[in-house]
């Protein structure tokens, strides 16, 4: 499907583009900066229409007219002149439900369009957006979060509103699935107007303290949030480190006997750590009451080996980086992993819950 997108170069223009290029669409690309000549060859080839240029941070007011209004008159000209019954989607504003110059022009756009698909017996379909974030928003420019994931990320401090205002975002991600719904013709074209789903509510504040918190996520090792609104702010937050900031340093505990480091923790599913053993070295004999762990050699050999607390019988693994194979450590169970090759061996070691100093949960008793 060959589909022609207004504003392809703006936020919204190049994450849709992104999206769809890579589930094969074809995309047909229109911005500020084409000829006025080349919209009537691109109408030609396209199959459907994503609509987004506008203008929602102009010099002067009576730009809003130029941008929202007087391009999509034109637009729908062309549309009509074509002779094809060409799908169009618009991208409006939740501001078009306001009193000022922005909200005033898109409902205009709005108006125009549904006069024209009633005229021209053409399928269109209006949403109108939420305060949208993630990645490629440009910071200062008309997204909150943008601009405090950019200063959170450099470093520097932000400022919160006072009165602490209840915001309605929606994520770029959703709205590319959303599009792509309508692009596959999953969504009533109709003379109502569409909200991309779903969507979350947040007050300002909320919002400063998750982003503030997210440096510290990443200097403690913690796994980032895995759910929702956060899950999906952290991802955002990301995108705004500088590429040298990229990577930063675990603190390994290292003796003569290797090393060990932990790697990731998480708030609810325990933590996983690199244990590495010179050549020669037993590490453990103790046991656990509660934790269990998860033990995966990834390099060099290692043998494990397990006696239940009060029993006797030995239970030996040998495992290699050549082979994966975790071995569980169950509670109860005394347990040691021993270096027994010619190089430093590394292994992956998950345990189901954080180390607690005040309450290590660790008892030491010989294997044999």
């Amino acid at each position: 499907m060959n589909v022609l997108i207004t504003g392809a170069k703006g936020f919204l223009g190049r994450n849709v583009s992104l999206y769809l290029s890579a589930r094969g669409y074809t995309i047909l690309s229109y911005d500020i900066d084409n000829h006025p000549d080349e919209l009537p060859v691109l109408l030609k080839q396209a199959d459907a229409i994503l609509h987004f240029a506008g203008i929602n941070r102009p010099l002067k007011a009576e730009e809003f007219l130029d941008g929202n209004v007087f391009f999509t008159k034109r637009l729908l000209e062309e549309v009509a002149g074509s002779k094809k019954k060409i799908p169009l989607l618009f991208t409006s504003s939740i501001q078009a439900e306001k009193q000022n110059p922005y909200g005033a022009s898109k409902k205009i756009a709005e108006d125009l369009i549904f006069e024209f698909s009633k005229k021209q017996d053409c399928p269109v379909c209006i949403y109108r957006l939420y305060n949208v974030y993630g990645k490629g928003c440009r910071p200062f420019y008309n997204s909150v979060i943008a601009t405090w994931c950019y200063q959170i990320a450099h470093g520097k401090p932000i400022e919160v509103n006072p009165e602490n205002p209840r915001i309605p975002f929606v994520f770029i991600d959703d709205i590319c699935q959303e599009f792509e719904r309508f692009l596959r013709g999953e969504v009533a074209c109709d003379d109502t107007i569409h909200y991309v789903e779903p969507h979350d509510e947040k007050n300002l504040l909320e919002v400063a303290n998750l982003i503030q918190s997210f440096p510290e996520i990443r200097s403690k090792g913690m796994l980032s949030p895995q759910e929702g609104f956060a899950k999906k702010l952290y991802s955002t937050y990301l995108t705004y480190l500088e590429p040298e900031d990229f990577a930063y340093n675990l603190f390994p505990h290292t003796d003569e006997r290797g090393s060990f480091t932990e790697f990731l923790k998480t708030p609810n599913f325990g933590q996983v750590s690199v244990n590495v053993a010179r050549p020669g070295i037993t590490k453990g004999n103790h046991y656990h009451h509660l934790k269990n762990e998860k033990f995966l050699v990834v390099s060099g050999t290692c043998e494990i080996v397990l006696r239940k607390v009060g029993e006797e019988t030995i239970h030996r693994f040998v495992c290699t980086g050549n082979h994966l194979q975790v071995v569980d450590i169950p509670a109860g169970y005394t347990h040691s992993i021993k270096n027994i090759g010619n190089a430093d061996a590394v292994t992956i070691m998950w345990a189901n819950e954080l180390y607690d100093p005040e309450n290590p949960d660790t008892y030491l008793e010989k294997v044999e």
